[in-house]
């Protein structure tokens, strides 16, 4: 994992002539992968392969990033998936910007009140391990909503490596097995799922061992075959259908007909000259970033130092006044009138960090959301760049890790729970500690605010860096450290995604990092200024960060080093 001194970017394939000619170049915990045609880093090897395979073929940034999305619901099923959903920001040679939203939304029967007993308490697991906490899914819809308008390949074309790692199977690594051991007691409770995740016999796979799941792979067939119709309709919105009557969930067949993704405009900010491009509404994740490098560019970041007590204060207060505010302003712009243009503002962020003490923390209880004159988790990422200049940030998930737990009977498909990034209740967290409000309270046919920063940085009107990252509430958070090393502390890939990472997000009011993020005498400092810190226990990271760097003629791919995964250039 995280301490791993080597590990190299592609695996020896067993899957034959799928993957023949593709020439890998190699990548190790603290080393970046050089390519020159093109580069795909995902979480999974096999994943990246296929978008580098594609690439390879003469297809764009576009087709390679939803080539890796199908393959990612096959060989990373903890947050890969169909039945999810995620958002794309892509940015075109032209220089066109444009966002995907497939988040999930909430079905025609959702109410205010659904996880709530009759006193008014959330009741727990409801919306995280039940089918009530299954959201309309996006992912099919948006990844061919994006092939369709700015991919070169067909739908057969991106899909076949996704549909031969179902069919035909892969051998498990150590991660994956380790990741699936892990999900059994809550996968047993379910036969649906347990068929898929166990051998024939009830046993555990173990690393080596071939994992083939068919039932996904027809799922997949009948995508590649009918495109939108082979999921939102027919047979497998039968399959989704009847495994909600079975478990008192409620998507229904009219449900997933009616669902579209959207596109939306980008959230552009500008950090040192450097022009900023990330996922708007209902992700938080766009807005928070350029808030928060809003309130960072007037200090001399890069002359602080990285990991200095002065430059973990300020990024941890500027994070403590943006979550605050995600909390009372940010839900689905479609239902609720999100102030974008205000919170990303410059001379916003300069009003509502005008009360920052360099030498003291200010408590989050002190702290609410910000004002101005009227008028005046699991996730996975991917990023992806091509020789020709196109880029694409794309973050998907299901949520939680393994979703809801939840395999629909005959598809090979997990649920998602992405019902509990709503505000089950006012003020009261979610499963990330994130507070709601009225802003993000449960809708029929709402989108649950998500903390996703799909992400692209540009200078002089090319694409420098792509990143995004899983993680919950931390996903801003980790964007935001790989942009501020990469921009302010100068560093190649390989450090700014593999450094240590920390994270603050209002309440609770802490500061977590990871181990060996801040010395000793760092540690002091923070404490005498008022922070309270706790240490993540060793092997556990904050963030994966999979990230693509252009440097001149060269693509630089990192896998983040934290978990396995890959990047893949030739």
């Amino acid at each position: 994992m995280y301490h791993r001194a080597i590990r190299f970017c592609v695996l020896v394939c067993l899957l034959g002539s799928v993957h023949a000619g593709i020439g890998v170049a190699h990548a190790a915990s603290h080393a970046e992968t050089h390519g020159t045609e093109g580069m795909v880093a995902a979480r999974s090897r096999l994943a990246a392969l296929a978008g580098a395979q594609i690439l390879q073929q003469g297809g764009n940034a576009v087709d390679a990033a939803v080539a890796t999305g199908f393959a990612l619901a096959v060989t990373y099923p903890s947050a890969g998936n169909l039945a999810g959903g995620g958002f794309m920001v892509i940015r075109l040679v032209d220089g066109t910007v444009v966002t995907n939203d497939h988040r999930e939304r909430a079905p025609a029967g959702a109410e205010r009140d659904m996880f709530q007993n009759e006193a008014g308490d959330v009741v727990p697991g409801l919306s995280t391990a039940s089918h009530l906490a299954a959201g309309v899914p996006g992912t099919v819809d948006g990844l061919l909503d994006v092939l369709e308008r700015y991919g070169t390949r067909s739908v057969e074309q991106v899909i076949a490596s996704a549909l031969d790692y179902a069919e035909r199977g892969f051998v498990l690594d150590y991660d994956l097995a380790n990741d699936i051991e892990r999900a059994l007691p809550e996968l047993r409770k379910h036969p649906s799922s347990i068929a898929v995740f166990t051998k024939k016999d009830g046993t555990a796979y173990r690393e080596g061992e071939v994992f083939r799941q068919p039932d996904l792979a027809k799922t997949l067939q009948r995508i590649a075959e009918l495109g939108r119709k082979g999921f939102y309709a027919g047979k497998t919105a039968e399959l989704i259908e009847a495994e909600m009557r079975r478990g008192g969930g409620l998507i229904s067949a009219a449900d997933l007909a009616d669902y579209d993704s959207v596109w939306r405009e980008p959230i552009r900010g500008t950090y040192r000259g450097y022009d900023v491009f990330s996922m708007p509404p209902p992700s938080s994740g766009g807005v928070l970033l350029v808030q928060m490098l809003n309130m960072l560019e007037p200090f001399d970041v890069g002359g602080m130092g990285w990991g200095s007590a002065e430059t973990v204060h300020l990024m941890v207060e500027a994070e403590r006044r943006a979550y605050a505010d995600r909390a009372e302003f940010l839900g689905d712009p479609d239902f609720v009138d999100v102030p974008v243009s205000r919170l990303t503002d410059k001379t916003y962020a300069r009003r509502r960090f005008a009360d920052f003490d360099p030498a003291r923390a200010i408590r989050s209880a002190d702290v609410d959301a910000g004002q101005w004159p009227e008028e005046s988790p699991e996730t996975t990422h991917v990023s992806v760049m091509d020789a020709a200049g196109n880029a694409v940030a794309y973050t998907t998930t299901l949520n939680l890790s393994f979703g809801s737990k939840i395999v629909v009977e005959g598809t090979g498909m997990l649920l998602n729970n992405e019902m509990d990034d709503f505000s089950s209740k006012e003020n009261t967290p979610n499963a990330y500690g994130l507070i709601g409000r009225d802003a993000n309270a449960i809708a029929p046919g709402k989108r649950m605010l998500s903390s996703m920063a799909p992400t692209i940085v540009v200078k002089d009107k090319a694409p420098l860096l792509v990143t995004g990252s899983p993680g919950g509430s931390t996903i801003i958070t980790t964007v935001l450290q790989v942009v501020v090393n990469t921009l302010d502390h100068g560093m190649s890939l390989s450090d700014a995604v593999g450094l240590p990472r920390f994270h603050h997000q209002w309440l609770p009011d802490r500061v977590i990092f990871e181990p060996y993020g801040l010395s000793p005498d760092t540690r002091r400092l923070l404490e005498a200024k008022g922070h309270t810190l706790v240490p993540l226990p060793e092997g556990r990271g904050i963030g994966d960060a999979n990230s693509v760097k252009r440097e001149g003629s060269e693509l630089l791919g990192m896998s983040d080093p934290r978990n396995d995964g890959s990047a893949v250039g030739f």
